[in-house]
């Protein structure tokens, strides 16, 4: 791992001389391809500095406990080596992450779906308790969050809906997010204060670009129809709403909350070839997988991977054994808590399969 970071320090030093070269600095794709390397790296670097700092620090503690007379002081080094071994194993941990072949996708924006799944309304309330933590995540990162579609129920749930997110990074932080994800609490509705089990399902997409899938007009049907639900008075008085057919694959989608017949057109179609990509993605990926059993992560929205249970106060995902007594502040937007042990176990997989 030390030899791979050295290499990445003199490409480090490589890119930061080609930044101050006047042809590189006249042509703005280059700079926009060597600035992005340049962060990428540079985070590289300052991580591996760091843990070696804290090494250090750790061995100059070592040897002042041995040499320390002092009761008092010997008590205070001991709290502070405590401290930097727990920093040592997440600057690791985190150096590892960075050095695992990227994904390519991770870049890249995503599109956000969640269904409600079984548990009728408060399934719908659960829908919309999710798309508050994952809105409050985003705005916690800088993230941008656009809803392209809803399917609102009357007490202010979701039966689905579809929103983009945009910023840096989105789809490496999100993408171990697709799934079904159950909750266990005291609905709203309930008089006796039961416990129901209810779910909705997450669906995490990279955005897809014109260079990513191939959307031939002759392969689309479009219907335009009246929309229906909470949306204002233009609703169910003109045709605005958009339902598209991608007749090879059956693929349908449907868009309604812009008055805009031209907005729900471009926005269907913003998911239509998000929902292509992912269709060709998931093949591909059952190909490679045809021969492994453990298929853990895969994003299967079939997967129950994550319950948030009220009651305890707890959140446990069921891929990687994982349980916090945090929930409220997870549903919050605290979701760091959840995603960063995600990314470190799949990271570690992944890099034992090389």
């Amino acid at each position: 791992m030390f030899e791979k970071v050295e290499e990445l320090q003199q490409r480090f030093d490589e890119v930061t001389s080609q930044l101050g070269d006047p042809d590189v600095v006249g042509d703005p794709d280059r700079l926009r391809e060597l600035s992005k390397e340049h962060s990428r790296l540079q985070e590289v670097v300052s991580t591996y500095d760091n843990y070696n700092s804290a090494r250090e620090s750790l061995e100059e503690n070592k040897v002042m406990l041995t040499e320390s007379e002092d009761d008092e002081m010997r008590e205070l080094i001991r709290e502070e080596i405590l401290v930097l071994e727990e920093r040592i194993t997440e600057l690791g941990e985190h150096l590892t992450y960075l050095l695992t072949p990227r994904d390519p996708l991770d870049d890249k924006n995503i599109l956000l779906e969640i269904r409600a799944g079984t548990g009728g309304e408060e399934a719908a309330l659960f829908a919309a308790d999710l798309f508050r933590m994952y809105s409050r995540f985003a705005e916690t990162k800088g993230w941008k969050v656009e809803v392209l579609n809803t399917n609102a129920t009357d007490k202010g749930g979701f039966r689905e809906i579809v929103a983009l997110i945009s910023g840096d990074e989105v789809y490496s932080h999100l993408k171990y997010e697709s799934g079904t994800h159950r909750v266990q609490r005291v609905p709203d509705t309930e008089s006796q204060g039961r416990i129901h089990t209810s779910a909705a399902t997450v669906a995490i997409l990279p955005e897809a670009e014109e260079v990513d899938v191939d959307i031939r007009n002759e392969d689309l049907r479009i219907d335009t129809f009246r929309a229906s639900g909470a949306g204002g008075q233009h609703v169910n008085k003109t045709e605005s709403a958009i339902r598209i057919t991608h007749i090879p694959t059956g693929l349908v989608v449907s868009c309604q909350d812009e008055k805009s017949q031209h907005k729900n057109k471009a926005r269907a179609m913003k998911v239509l070839a998000a929902r292509l990509l992912e269709q060709e993605r998931e093949a591909a990926q059952a190909s490679m997988a045809s021969d492994r059993k453990d298929q853990v992560g895969s994003g299967d929205r079939s997967e129950r991977i994550r319950t948030y249970n009220y009651p305890q106060s707890r959140i446990t995902d069921h891929r990687i054994n994982f349980t916090s007594y945090k929930l409220p502040t997870v549903l919050e937007g605290d979701l760091e808590e959840v995603v960063l042990p995600l990314r470190t176990h799949f990271t570690a997989q992944a890099m034992q399969e090389q």
